[in-house]
């Protein structure tokens, strides 16, 4: 039977009759929202929804959001929710999917991304950080860097090396880790911000239960697909209200500082204002496609147009400000565990969309990806695709 946005209604309005926010524990009401169906309403039954279509979502949320019901604070647990979810979603045992998707939804537990390493940002299948069977289990040594969040998660999606005798995109295997195992470290990275919301992450022999191991052995990359293209949909298909964002702090200060308006910066500001509202209905368009099926190489487009408009836009507001802009509230060193743009000074706001054409996929790499998968261009030279991983130079 079809879901209808009435039935939504009226099962979260029933829900809230015998869940008071104001009275129940915030924890415990999350809970119980997961298990009558009403936290992501497109995943089956059981799993915290009832296979309704993804684009009914709001309705049920607009209900909880006007009753003062609380969330589950999404920015904070943004890798779980829109990488490690749809990830085990898709390849994960149904004792996996048990296990996980519940706490990785209320937020009990926190999850980051183990991907990148020194030697293999851009061309993630170079990875070298080592799997090992022994027995009923994986021991893991090797190094991953950039990983946001990691001092607040208690489990990561991690990819390895367990076979270097063959080509580097088939000698790779997905597990889900354990941060609070023996032998994880976790570094800070001190950023131009004076931040540290990333971090590297020393694995030194760490054993991992071969039931942790998310997909077949060997199937790696064909799981971390899964998970980037996720990945870039939720960093840049995310759909604001009209100059929701960046834009909005650049138009809020034109229209009450008229003394720092002029012509040539008047353009500029109309010009990214096109281009925030462009991006914003085109990101409601991919995720009205996202009800049809699983995202594809079209979020790449998106994350790219989303860190360009976010460093010009945070350049122009620079500019706007004058010797205003050039002002920096706090080096102090910290580790945050959300970005926070919008409750900062345009000093930092400008230093930090920096990282934005890097984190998620650089901006030159996702371009391969919209030649190559989207307007069907010839690909690259490749000549490493049949050389075996432990061939290749370094």
């Amino acid at each position: 039977m079809t879901v209808t946005a009435e039935d939504l209604t009226r099962q979260a309005t029933e829900f809230l009759a015998s869940h008071d926010p104001a009275s129940t524990d915030r924890l415990e009401f999350l809970r119980a929202r997961f298990d009558a169906g009403l936290a992501w309403i497109h995943f089956p039954a059981g799993l915290g929804g009832q296979n309704a279509p993804r684009a009914l979502q709001s309705v049920v949320d607009d209900v909880f959001t006007d009753a003062g019901a609380p969330d589950n604070n999404p920015r904070r647990i943004g890798i779980g929710l829109g990488m490690a979810a749809p990830t085990i979603l898709a390849f994960g045992t149904p004792e996996q999917r048990e296990r996980f998707l519940r706490p990785l939804w209320t937020g009990e537990e926190v999850w980051c991304q183990l991907f990148s390493e020194p030697g293999a940002g851009s061309d993630l299948a170079a990875l070298g950080t080592r799997a090992v069977r022994d027995g009923d289990d994986w021991v893991v040594t090797g190094q991953k860097v950039w990983t946001s969040g990691a001092h607040e998660s208690q489990w990561a999606i991690l990819v390895t090396r367990t076979d270097p005798d063959v080509p580097k995109h088939q000698g790779m295997t997905y597990f889900l880790c354990d941060m609070t195992a023996p032998g994880v470290e976790v570094r800070p990275l001190r950023q131009i911000t004076g931040e540290a919301e990333f971090n590297e992450v020393f694995l030194t022999d760490v054993r991992i239960p071969d039931t942790q191991r998310l997909g077949a052995v060997g199937e790696g990359w064909k799981v971390a697909q899964t998970t980037l293209m996720n990945e870039r949909v939720a960093i840049g298909g995310y759909v604001l209200p009209r100059e929701g964002g960046l834009i909005g702090i650049v138009a809020k200060t034109w229209r009450e500082r008229p003394e720092l308006r002029t012509p040539a910066l008047r353009d500029r500001l109309v010009q990214h204002w096109v281009e925030a509202e462009t991006l914003r209905l085109a990101g409601t368009r991919l995720r009205q496609q996202l009800t049809a099926g699983a995202p594809g190489p079209e979020g790449s487009a998106m994350k790219v147009a989303f860190s360009e408009l976010n460093q010009a836009l945070t350049g122009l507001e620079v500019e706007l400000l004058g010797e205003e802009g050039l002002a920096y509230d706090d080096w102090s060193f910290r580790r945050p565990a959300i970005v926070d743009f919008t409750g900062r000074e345009a000093g930092y706001r400008y230093l930090r969309a920096k990282g934005n054409s890097i984190e998620g996929g650089t901006s030159e790499v996702l371009r391969n990806i919209i030649a190559e998968r989207v307007l069907g261009l010839p690909s690259e030279p490749r000549v490493d695709k049949d050389v075996a991983w432990k061939d290749l130079p370094r």
